[in-house]
């Protein structure tokens, strides 16, 4: 691969990010739960990733494949040995999955955005509205990384084996089956309620500090180890 110069950090802060909007080798894309905050105001040069639309296979609920991937990036400007910044709404949500995503199909160089785009705006940095049209770039993904995957029956075989943790970062109400889906979102729709045998509930918003950015690794681990979730366990 490559070098393409940068630190190889995951997270980036918003100075970072703001000294290094005009690199040539880096892309920002905004994936947020809610897609329709991009056409509101995104990150100078920012392109949008849809969770859906992009990200979802369309006949089955499952990752594009390969090629269709690889059109979908290319087409964003990114090119292999881009780097790409990652960031969106409620605390990196769903940035956070698009950087699973890319880490499927191998890219090397993905960051997110610490503190995400409230930070961003609540710093008061530029907000536009005009959607860039990158030039598009040969794009080559790797073959699946199904390492990083669990499946149906992998879990199944999991439940109560004690090897391996199980953690549901859905909502407390999601949880206890109170809600099928998040709060504020219609609940219907087939899904079953309740959670996986096992799995201990540590919701997505108790990983970050008011501000949005990630806590400190120290206190991560304070808070999965108070679940029976260490380091070790996988």
């Amino acid at each position: 691969m490559a070098d393409n110069g940068y630190a190889k950090a995951v997270l980036v802060t918003t100075e970072w990010l703001a000294e290094h909007l005009d690199d040539d080798g880096l892309v920002v894309a905004e994936v947020d739960e809610n897609p329709d905050l991009y056409e509101e105001g995104h990150i100078p040069g920012a392109v949008k990733l849809h969770w859906r639309d992009d990200l979802q296979d369309p006949v089955e609920r499952d990752v594009v494949d390969r090629e269709a991937f690889e059109q979908l990036l290319g087409g964003l400007g990114i090119g292999t040995e881009t780097a790409v910044v990652l960031y969106g709404d409620k605390n990196n949500w769903f940035a956070a999955y698009a950087y699973w995503y890319l880490k499927v199909y191998g890219h090397a160089d993905v960051r997110i955005l610490d503190g995400g785009r409230q930070k961003w705006i609540d710093e008061g940095r530029e907000l536009v509205t005009d959607v860039p049209s990158p030039e598009a770039r040969d794009y080559r993904a790797q073959e699946r990384d199904e390492s990083i995957r669990a499946y149906r029956d992998q879990v199944r075989e999991w439940i109560g084996g004690g090897d391996v943790a199980l953690v549901d970062v859905r909502s407390p109400a999601e949880y206890s089956g109170e809600l099928i889906a998040p709060p504020g979102y219609e609940q219907e729709g087939a899904q079953r309620a309740g959670h996986i045998p096992t799995a201990a509930s540590i919701p997505w918003a108790s990983a970050v500090r008011d501000d949005g950015t990630f806590k400190p690794a120290e206190e991560l681990r304070e808070l999965y180890a108070a679940k029976g979730v260490g380091p070790d366990v996988p």
